[in-house]
């Protein structure tokens, strides 16, 4: 590891993920830059995740399987053993976008450090489970910083956290069941930057996921309130208003119709309003 060419520590959590996650391990594999490794923990699945990552043993620094509190504890055991000076955390169903990601986020990681600012984010690419792009995030912190303080306004999904993150604010609080990502970041970005990159599709992340159910989605959102309160975030937050009642309206849809017809009511409206934008936050 040096200043030109920092180690980047990919830490994977899954669970169950047998479908993705030999594609996800592909994508960091392969990706151009050398100075990487990856991690996973899995919480001991039962589908054919443990063949994978037995397959797969040669080109990962290091993984176990035994059951877990869940992601956030997965990551937090994952960091005893990231030797990276930058951090980056991926879902089994998540995967880097093109094999030259890592490769051109160096730059900005090299001047983050310089600069001592300890977040570095890229955009990120929604994706049906086909693989059709469905939205995409990610906007300048000249846009989203003030945001932040009322919700989580920079996709998480292969951020770049600095080592010195964790050694000053400590790991994932796992209380927060569906926000400890927003929390943790929090600690440092209600008073302090990010760096953004704005020409690195980072990420493509697959529908669903742990906030992908309606009771899910308001448990984050519950989540991300109590998080602005911990750290003493004040003024009313129309981000996460909206975002409430989207979801409570979503919960009770889905309650009267079934999730398979409230999914098919969610891509008409994106289809009829035209959310398949370039940049949606």
């Amino acid at each position: 590891m040096s200043e030109e060419a920092p180690l980047i520590s990919v830490i994977v959590a899954v669970f169950n993920g047998a479908k993705t996650l030999q594609g996800c391990i592909d994508s960091i594999i392969g990706q151009t830059y050398p100075h990487k490794e990856l991690i996973v923990i899995d919480g001991a699945s039962t589908d054919g995740t443990l063949e994978i990552l037995r397959a797969n043993h040669h080109r990962i620094a290091y993984w176990e399987s035994k059951p877990d509190r869940g992601v956030y504890h997965a990551w937090n055991k994952a960091l005893d053993h990231a030797g990276g000076e930058w951090v980056c955390f991926l879902g089994a169903d998540d995967y880097f976008w093109s094999d030259d990601v890592l490769e051109r986020l160096a730059p900005h990681l090299r001047a983050a450090a310089a600069q001592g600012v300890r977040v570095v984010y890229g955009r990120l690419a929604l994706v049906s489970t086909k693989g059709d792009l469905v939205e995409m995030f990610g906007l300048p912190w000249e846009k989203v910083g003030r945001k932040f303080r009322q919700d989580m306004s920079i996709p998480h999904s292969g951020t770049m956290h600095h080592r010195s993150l964790f050694e000053t604010y400590g790991r994932f609080d796992e209380s927060f069941r569906m926000a400890a990502d927003y929390e943790l970041l929090l600690r440092e970005l209600k008073s302090n930057r990010a760096r953004f990159a704005p020409e690195v599709l980072v990420t493509g992340m697959r529908l669903g996921g742990m906030s992908g159910t309606p009771s899910n989605a308001l448990l984050q959102i519950q989540d991300v309130a109590r998080a602005r309160r911990k750290h003493d975030v004040k003024g009313f937050s129309p981000s996460l208003f909206w975002r409430r009642n989207r979801s409570l309206v979503r919960t009770q849809v889905t309650r009267i119709i079934g999730a398979k017809a409230a999914n098919l009511l969610i891509d008409l409206y994106r289809v009829c309003t035209g959310r398949r934008r370039k940049w949606t936050r």
